[in-house]
């Protein structure tokens, strides 16, 4: 019986090659639009590391000005001073991952290789638990092991992109690179790894690349220097000494830890209370405790990753996806009433309303999905004119499986919702009205 209604719904949309189009572009506009804002908003708002979103935390200490806040309301900074990051870093209890993170940059070359051509590359210093706490997959080697966080060991992890470049993508474990008068040794390479959005530091983009190159932390303080400095956000309330922002009450690093449930959290917070209370001892942290952790998704929150501007543009898709259905029912109740003359021999046959208002209902369906078709080409040209207006939303700005096949089916959904009082008038109408007019 369905192949029978489809076939009818071919041959309708045969008859009225105008009307059926107008539909067809009003769902395919509706769904172009909504798709366009939805695959934005739903990869932005989307978990970056769903398995551990709820045991990785960022530290947040507010050593901020005494006479004003960071940000209202009270909110503490959202990055830590250099002394405080490496203080929690010695002084966190074993057994707690826990990582401090900064961006960096430098020069590499390959010593000795003339085809190969100094880079600059965008880099990271991490202590070592941030490839276990955040899933970064290798695909040689492996991460520098805690005595190298230790002695600030010269070794480099790389990234696959970087190592293709810079050695044709074999296994590099073992060579070295020269960074400035420094000979470093390449301990792992890893895998594509692109958390979106990166969760880990917000400070350049949400939706930037990862970085090519991870370095000790301890390794990258004995160069601070030497080395292109920090990359990111640095923010300070007041100007800092002749050493520099990394004696300074400057806030730039990133301070991660893991921790498996709510008594973890209520001890760690404890911890960081102790901390700061002894700090206050020494003259600093002038503000009261405000100390927060923030899993992975209240940190994303807390940054703003999803602005409000992104939900609102959604649900005025959504709206914009009304009116098309409410044109594509005026178009729908015209086409089916216009053929009441049929309907009324089809029921007078013995066809039931039933069957009537089935063979309506494929129609819809049909034009529906023919929307859905034009509107994920829609789609497709409007996150392509997106990835060109906004650089940084070049990741968030496309289609995938998953988004194709909610496209297709909102569009089959909406056409049906617009069919279902067009359909169930036509089923109305009474037999004899209708012969009588033919």
């Amino acid at each position: 019986m369905f192949a029978y209604h489809l076939r009818l719904a071919l041959l309708s949309l045969r008859r009225t090659p105008v009307v059926s189009l107008l539909m067809i572009v009003a769902v395919g506009l509706g769904i172009g639009v909504c798709m366009t804002m939805l695959s934005v908003y739903a990869l932005m708002a989307g978990d970056p590391i769903p398995e551990k979103s709820d045991v990785l935390y960022a530290v947040q200490l507010d050593n901020w000005s005494p006479d004003r806040p960071f940000g209202e309301p009270n909110e503490p900074p959202r990055s830590l001073t250099w002394r405080d990051s490496l203080a929690l870093l010695e002084r966190t209890p074993a057994g707690i991952p826990r990582t401090v993170t900064v961006g960096t940059g430098f020069v590499v070359e390959v010593p000795g290789a003339q085809d190969v051509r100094p880079e600059i590359v965008t880099a990271r210093a991490a202590s070592v638990d941030f490839f276990s706490m955040f899933q970064v997959p290798f695909i040689h080697g492996s991460a520098w092991s805690a005595s190298h966080d230790a002695d600030g060991a010269p070794v480099i992890v790389l990234s696959r992109a970087l190592n293709e470049r810079l050695f044709g993508g074999e296994d590099s474990v073992g060579r070295e690179l020269r960074i400035g008068n420094d000979l470093l040794r390449v301990v792992g390479v890893i895998d594509h790894w692109q958390p979106t959005p990166r969760f880990y530091d917000l400070s350049v983009g949400a939706f930037a690349d990862t970085d090519e190159a991870f370095v000790p932390i301890a390794l990258f303080d004995r160069h601070q220097q030497d080395w292109g400095g920090v990359s990111g956000s640095i923010n300070c309330w007041q100007a800092p000494p002749a050493e520099g922002v990394f004696h300074s009450e400057c806030v730039f690093a990133q301070f991660w830890v893991e921790l498996p449930d709510e008594t973890a959290v209520a001890d760690y917070r404890a911890f960081l209370d102790a901390y700061v209370n002894e700090q206050k001892k020494l003259g600093r942290f002038a503000r009261p405790l405000n100390n927060r952790l923030s899993d992975v998704n209240t940190w994303l929150d807390v940054n703003e990753v999803v602005q409000d501007d992104n939900s609102v543009l959604l649900g005025l898709s959504f709206m914009f996806l009304a009116v098309c259905l409410l044109n594509t029912v005026g178009l729908l109740l015209a086409k089916f009433l216009g053929r009441a003359g049929d309907v009324g021999v089809r029921r007078a046959l013995g066809a039931s309303r039933t069957r009537v208002f089935g063979q309506h209902l494929v129609e819809v369906g049909l034009l529906g999905a023919l929307g859905g078709l034009l509107g994920l080409a829609l789609a497709w040209a409007g996150l392509l004119g997106v990835r060109r207006l906004y650089v940084d939303y070049e990741r968030v700005a496309h289609l995938n499986a998953e988004l194709v096949a909610i496209a297709v089916g909102l569009a089959i959904a909406a056409g049906l919702a617009a069919g279902l009082y067009p359909a169930w008038r036509i089923c109305r109408i009474q037999p004899a009205t209708s012969l009588k007019t033919q």
